[in-house]
């Protein structure tokens, strides 16, 4: 075996036994939130960033200059994932938005009970993250909230629910045409603001869009999915004297 087949070979292991060193955290207990700083030290930031998300948003400034998103959302499988602290839906690649001329790929999107953003205190039932990356690293995510003060059913859960699996590691795949646009309301306003992923590494960094709008879930909606995951929703953080930004 050639010198640089070894060096592949060496670098491969190395990176795989990092991976699997990486601390497990969860949302209670002696791994949950308070602690994910603790855990590891790749989680450093969870715990010193001053950048961390979610916060609640509150005292927004009316920016006029800012653009719409763009959205370019294909149909298309899915795979869904129970990663142990959510469920995680896969998209197949062609999906993006398209931001302050930036395309932003969508990577996944998955979801928490209660939402994790609050708007003047005010938290809903939950909440879908739509994780977008572009070519260059940076990160954007959106996130749409949902109440069930309606009672309306979701119909984008509705293709997707009779699919959630139960169990940590379990994934399970579905063929039929699913388009993530059906996550987005109507009205496309939003406040955005500079933050961070809402789990461990807690990267900062990353640009939010939090839209204005709600959308319905069904109580029966909201129960399997609080079936699974009880609670699975970060606590707010310090804004630090972070600029909130309005579009409309």
């Amino acid at each position: 075996m050639r010198f640089h087949q070894v060096a592949a070979l060496v670098f491969g292991i190395a990176s795989i036994a990092a991976a699997q060193t990486t601390a497990p955290w969860s949302y209670q207990g002696k791994t949950g939130p308070l602690d994910w700083g603790k855990l590891d030290p790749a989680y450093k930031a969870c715990s010193q960033g001053h950048e961390q998300s979610p916060i609640d948003i509150r005292g927004a400034h009316l920016n006029k200059a800012l653009q719409p998103i763009e959205f370019h959302y294909i149909s298309g499988p899915v795979k869904l994932e129970n990663t142990g602290n959510t469920v995680r839906v896969y998209v197949d690649p062609g999906s993006y938005i398209v931001y302050d001329g930036v395309r932003y790929d969508l990577q996944q999107f998955h979801f928490h009970h209660p939402s994790e953003e609050a708007v003047k205190g005010k938290l809903t039932d939950m909440v879908v993250h739509m994780v977008h990356k572009s070519a260059d690293g940076r990160m954007a995510v959106i996130a749409v909230r949902f109440t069930m003060d309606r009672g309306d059913a979701n119909a984008a859960m509705a293709a997707l629910w009779p699919h959630l699996p139960t169990r940590t590691g379990e994934t399970e795949k579905v063929e039929d045409m699913i388009n993530p646009g059906g996550f987005l309301p109507a009205d496309r306003g939003y406040w955005t603001y500079t933050g961070s992923l809402t789990a461990p590494p807690c990267t900062e960094g990353v640009r939010w869009f939090v839209f204005e709008d709600v959308l319905s879930v069904s109580r029966s909606q909201l129960r399997a999915f609080t079936a699974i995951f009880p609670m699975n929703s970060r606590p707010l953080q310090d804004a630090h004297g972070r600029r909130i930004e309005a579009n409309e």
